[in-house]
């Protein structure tokens, strides 16, 4: 345990370009996390997240069989099960049958894949994420990203917003709702992509959803929930990548566990005020 508070291996790593560019990237992705997760929970998107990870990984073990960028594959991979499921499960109904059927096919090609490509280490890596080998590419992938979905998601927030919380009315008041969903469907699976190289696909819902969940418990208001999403992804995500230096434990594993225990608070916390 006392290798948590060695600071001056922390320090000396911190100093590291490799290091220092893994630190952006996950702000980064803690930032779209948290701008994304309340509208992913309030549209009950949370399936939807696990499927559009779980098919990046698809994406990936592709193009490495293919012998392209796996960055590239993963955001194809992501892109399109994310679009298919908004064009499909555009009711809240529909969504969960529509995810699963199209996961578990993806799934078993990714495991062909892998199998064709002959190198299950590089599968793993997939799964948990290999947030130390960034690079100056892979940041630079992660920035792009980011700067898509904060665009996109600030043109379309206040009809999003509307269709989700009364989406009856928002129909009859000629809302594009199949068109939102799609479009939102598809930040999502380009956030989800980025976190399957960073975290990994089995991951990625720890900085999706699980601030987003956090926040709801503290207050109802979307823009404070959305405040506090990010905070809560930026703590766990900075968080957990700068206490896993010094004892050199998987980031993933710290990412997910402080933002488990910052839900676990928040939620002591939300039942406390209600009572």
């Amino acid at each position: 345990m006392g290798d948590f508070w060695n600071f001056s291996q922390t320090a000396d790593l911190l100093s590291r370009t490799f290091v220092q560019q893994s630190l952006v990237a996950l702000a980064l992705l803690g930032l779209v996390g948290g701008l994304l997760g309340p509208m992913i929970v309030a549209r009950q998107m949370s399936f939807a997240v696990h499927g559009a990870a779980e098919l990046s990984f698809t994406g990936a073990a592709a193009a490495l069989l293919l012998g392209f960028s796996v960055n590239l594959g993963g955001v194809i991979g992501a892109v399109l099960a994310a679009a298919v499921f908004g064009w499909l499960g555009n009711r809240a109904r529909e969504r969960d049958s529509v995810i699963g059927v199209v996961m578990a096919f993806g799934l078993g090609l990714g495991v062909l894949f892998l199998h064709l490509y002959g190198r299950a280490g590089t599968g793993f890596a997939l799964l948990t994420g290999q947030v130390v080998s960034v690079g100056k590419s892979g940041l630079v992938a992660v920035a792009i990203t980011a700067a898509v979905v904060i665009a996109v998601l600030a043109l379309i927030y206040r009809p999003l917003l509307f269709a989700s919380l009364d989406p009856r009315v928002a129909t009859a008041t000629g809302v594009p709702m199949r068109l939102l969903s799609v479009v939102f469907a598809i930040l999502v699976g380009l956030a989800a992509a980025q976190g399957v190289q960073i975290i990994g696909a089995l991951l990625v819902m720890s900085l999706l959803i699980t601030p987003a969940a956090a926040a709801g418990r503290l207050t109802a208001s979307p823009l404070r929930q959305v405040m506090l999403s990010v905070v809560f992804a930026e703590i766990a995500a900075v968080g957990g990548l700068i206490l896993s230096l010094a004892p050199e434990l998987p980031v993933s594993v710290l990412v997910t566990t402080i933002s488990f225990i910052i839900y676990l608070i928040c939620r002591a916390v939300g039942m406390r005020a209600r009572s």
